[in-house]
Parts: structure tokens; sequence; C-alpha cells
């Protein structure tokens, strides 16, 4: 009796049990490395190789990392001399509004007040300062609207993917008090997946290294020796002198928003090793996401990159492919040329897998006739490049769409052939055309 009980107790309380679970938030799964995040990637700074990845190409919120864009067309429009740095920028309401919201990251600013771009400049890299953010782009395109149509441009021409901005900071734009830029809507922010990220870090640092020399500073002093003045800590905790200090570390840029969660796009350099890591909506282990957690998840990709990796050169300057260390010739005094690797090519990888690695010619078919170069030829003419393919485990490739400096060049010059020696093997050729049809046929009569 007491078994059946238990039965018809078991059946109905299973149900509610089941019930109770769905639509309970799961804490995200813990990665190979240890770190609880919705996407990450790590890559080295130089050469743009992805050396870890999670989930880095899905869409996420990207809050005040947007700032890295901004950042890029600032420095552009500097060195067009579009804008200049001691250029004054005049306070509007927008800005002004802005300013005044305490609740976020900002500089106040006075309504009839007056500031340069690099004092501007400053607040945005340091402190995160998004009316800051705002005046620059207000001064670059004349309003936000416009400088977000300058923000998709130049996402497209880095060849960033999947991204959506609405506006130059990264804030939800409930936090612009109405006057959000046009076209967008009153709740949305900007996404991008973990490998767009960490590609506008790789060009705005390759373009734009200067921009390291601000976002190292610990603290700055806004209007210092005014009574307008205030204090910016840098919100990169990982810079030396902070609590999760890091040694190396010098940018890039944080981000938080409740809907993007807690990010950030760091870089850090050892010896001449540099690497860039983003982490995304960075949590603990119990699923709570704080400063801390997307610190300690960038730790474990940085301990991770300069404990694991090492730059290794894996074909020499000069290399020649067993298989093809010859392309045919068309019409030219010789009838073929060299090929080799241009320059020595070099790869951060694990320091024991460099023996997976082997080289593939890819050859570029539109400079081909039936397979042949056709002369004149110039030394150093690229012909193709060359593939790393690895043998075993899994390669996430470059950050880049394609393998960077890996050309593959002809050896010498070939001129073209006189008109004389042309003819002749053209003759030549269409009587060994004409012997091998004749072989042929005579073959074909005692098969």
């Amino acid at each position: 009796m007491k078994r059946e009980m238990r039965k018809w107790v078991a059946l109905l309380v299973i149900p509610f049990v089941l019930m109770m679970t769905f639509g309970t938030a799961p804490v995200q799964a813990e990665t190979t490395l240890g770190i609880h995040v919705d996407g990450a990637i790590l890559i080295d700074a130089d050469s743009g190789k992805i050396l870890y990845e999670e989930n880095a190409d899905t869409p996420l919120g990207i809050a005040s990392m947007s700032k890295m864009m901004t950042e890029y067309i600032l420095f552009e429009a500097i060195k067009e001399g579009k804008i200049s740095w001691d250029q004054e920028y005049k306070v509007t309401d927008y800005t002004y509004a802005v300013s005044q919201d305490r609740r976020l990251s900002n500089v106040p600013l006075r309504r009839d007040g007056t500031y340069t771009i690099h004092e501007l400049y400053e607040a945005l890299a340091i402190y995160s300062a998004n009316a800051a953010t705002i005046a620059i782009a207000e001064t670059i395109a004349g309003t936000e609207t416009e400088f977000l149509k300058l923000m998709d441009a130049k996402a497209k021409e880095l060849g960033l993917v999947d991204f959506k901005f609405v506006n130059s900071t990264g804030l939800n734009n409930e936090y612009l008090q109405g006057m959000h830029p046009q076209g967008t809507g009153a709740n949305d922010e900007n996404v991008m997946p973990a490998k767009s990220v960490a590609r506008l870090a790789f060009h705005l640092m390759k373009d734009y290294p200067e921009v390291l020399d601000t976002t190292k500073i610990n603290s700055k002093i806004f209007r210092e020796g005014t009574s307008d003045a205030i204090k910016m800590d840098n919100w990169n905790f990982m810079l030396p002198g902070f609590v999760y200090e890091y040694e190396g570390v010098d940018g890039l840029k944080t981000g938080t928003t409740d809907f993007a969660g807690h990010c950030f796009t760091g870089t850090a350099k050892r010896g001449d090793k540099r690497v860039i890591a983003v982490v995304m909506k960075a949590v603990d282990s119990k699923g709570v996401g704080s400063y801390k957690a997307r610190f300690d998840a960038t730790r474990a990709l940085f301990d991770y990159g300069f404990s694991q990796f090492s730059e290794e050169e894996l074909l020499p300057a000069g290399y020649q492919f067993k298989k093809q260390k010859t392309l045919p010739v068309l019409k030219g005094k010789e009838k073929t040329v060299s090929i080799e690797v241009k320059e020595p090519i070099t790869a951060m990888i694990k320091s024991n897998e460099k023996d997976l690695y082997e080289p593939k010619l890819v050859l570029d078919e539109s400079l081909l006739k039936d397979g042949a170069l056709e002369a004149p030829i110039k030394k150093g003419t690229v012909v193709g490049h060359v593939e790393l393919v690895k043998k075993e485990g899994e390669d996430y490739g470059f950050i880049e769409s394609k393998d960077l400096g890996m050309d593959v060049i002809v050896t010498d010059d070939v001129e073209k052939a006189g008109w004389f020696s042309l003819m002749m093997s053209a003759i030549g050729d269409f009587f060994a055309g004409i012997w091998e049809s004749a072989t042929g046929f005579i073959k074909g009569l005692f098969k």
C-alpha cells in the first residue's frame, strides 16, 4: 500500500518540479579555459592570428567598446586634417543634458562651455565619458545621426560583420533623453560579434598605435586647476596600480550596460609578444556579472596566450615547394620561371605544434593561361600565396580574411621571345601536334 502511495505522489509531484525548472536562466557553461562568457576571442596583435575563440561569431551587446570605432574615426579625421586636437567644441543642448546624468560615466560639461577635442578625447579614452564622445561625433559629422553613417561605412571598410550601431557611445538609447540619433529605436543598443570587436581593435592599434598612449593612463584630472576639475579613474582595472593589475596591460576599452553585461577589450604586451582579448557578458561561476568577472576572464585568456604560444618561423624566405618549384612560361625566352616564398612566414602558434603545419601553394588563376605565365614577366611578380594547413587539431585561422605576408613570387625576369623565335616555336608546336596525332592514329589501328 505504501509503495502504491509513493508511486502516486511521485507522479503528481514530478510535473510540478519540471514546471518550476522551465524559464529558469541557466548558468553559463564553463569553457575549456575556465571562463564564463557569452562570447570571447584571443588574437595575436601583430599578425591577427586567432589563438582561441568561444562563440565569437554571435552578435552581442558591446556597450562602450563601441567607442573604439569613434576613436578610429577621430584619429582618421585628425590625420586627414578635417579637425585638429586644439579645435574647440561648443556644448549643445544634447551633450549638456547627457553630461549632467551622473548615473553614466561622464565629465560634466558647462552649458556655455567650450572644450578642446583633445580634452574630450582623453575623457573618452580614460573615463569612457559619454557626452564627450557625442561631442566628438558632432564635431566630425555635425550630428550624431550623420556620425552613424561614418561608423557604418568604416565598419564595412574594415571588414566587420553582423554589427549594428545606433549611437556613438554604446549606451542604450533610453539614456539619451529622447535625443537619440534619427532612425534608431528608443531602446536600441549597439551589437557586434566578439570576432568583429577584435578586428576593430586590431585595426585601431595597427593604424593608430598612439591610442595606447592615452588608454594606459590610470588617472587624470579633467580641467585641472578649475572649478570644473574632476578626477578620471580609468575603468580598466588591469592597468598597473589597480586592483586587478596584470603585467603588460596598456588598453583598451571596457563596456557595461544591462543588455551587454560586463565586457572588455584588453591588450597586453610582454617582450615582443602582444595579444588582444575580447570578453562579452562575463559572469562568475554563479552566473553573476561583475567587473571582477570580466577581468578574471581576460586574465585567463592572457595567461593562455603568453604561456602556450610563441612566434615560430614556419617557412624561410626563398622557400620552394617540392612539387612545384617552377611555372611554365608562354612566349618567353625561357620555358619556365622559378617561384618562391617572398618573406619568412612566422606565426603565433602553440610551441609544441610547429611540425603540424604544412604549406599549401595557392596560385592566382587570373594571372595564368592554361596553367602558365605569359612573358614578359618581371622579377618579384606575385603569383599566389601560401596557406598553412594544420594536419591535426583545430586551427582558428586569422582575424583577417586571408593569411598575412605570405606572397609567392617569381625569382627572375623573363623577357618576351623575339618574333623569329616565336615563329619557330609555333612551327615546332605545329609539327609536334601532327606527329602526336599520327602516332596516336597508328597506335589505335593495332589496339
